[in-house]
């Protein structure tokens, strides 16, 4: 997310420090959608590069809970009501970052390829991503291992664009 995003999320007075803080714990839990058991690593000595999020889409609701509940406690925002970024039947992937000096090397194509490997070993049909309307690095990116536009979204104040793989 980039930091207008994580801002969008966040009620007056708190800002980029408290919402960081509060995903570091969600990244810490195992029943949240950004555990440390929805991401895969690329790892280049003993350097992380890289991670991509997904999580099954059908599982949405119940791991946003811990989300929901952070978000009330860490950032002052009831977040309940929010829109949804994906449905059943998709492996959603809601992160992909690679650290600034390897990019451009393949390591994002390698995890956009593991993330469909691991749709496939949970008998998910497809990988879905929203990627900003206007990044067109990023869907050429995604486009460059298979992902084709399905329809327009919103989420997190943005206009989005679904894809999948």
């Amino acid at each position: 997310m980039t930091d207008d995003c994580c801002l969008y999320f966040c009620e007056t007075g708190y800002g980029l420090e408290d919402f960081h803080g509060m995903m570091t714990i969600l990244v810490e839990r195992e029943d949240s959608q950004y555990s440390y058991l929805n991401t895969l690593a690329a790892i280049d000595r003993d350097r992380l590069v890289g991670v991509a999020v997904s999580y099954d889409g059908g599982r949405l609701h119940a791991l946003r809970q811990a989300f929901v509940q952070a978000a009330k406690e860490r950032i002052g925002k009831d977040l309940s009501e929010m829109d949804d970024e994906t449905q059943a039947g998709e492996l959603y992937l809601d992160s992909l970052a690679i650290e600034p000096h390897y990019r451009r090397q393949g390591i994002a194509r390698l995890l956009l390829k593991a993330t469909k490997e691991k749709a496939d070993m949970m008998g998910l049909p497809c990988v879905g991503v929203l990627v900003d309307k206007g990044n067109t690095a990023g869907e050429r990116l995604y486009a460059s291992v298979g992902f084709r536009y399905v329809n327009d979204n919103s989420w997190g104040g943005h206009p989005m664009r679904h894809l999948v793989l």
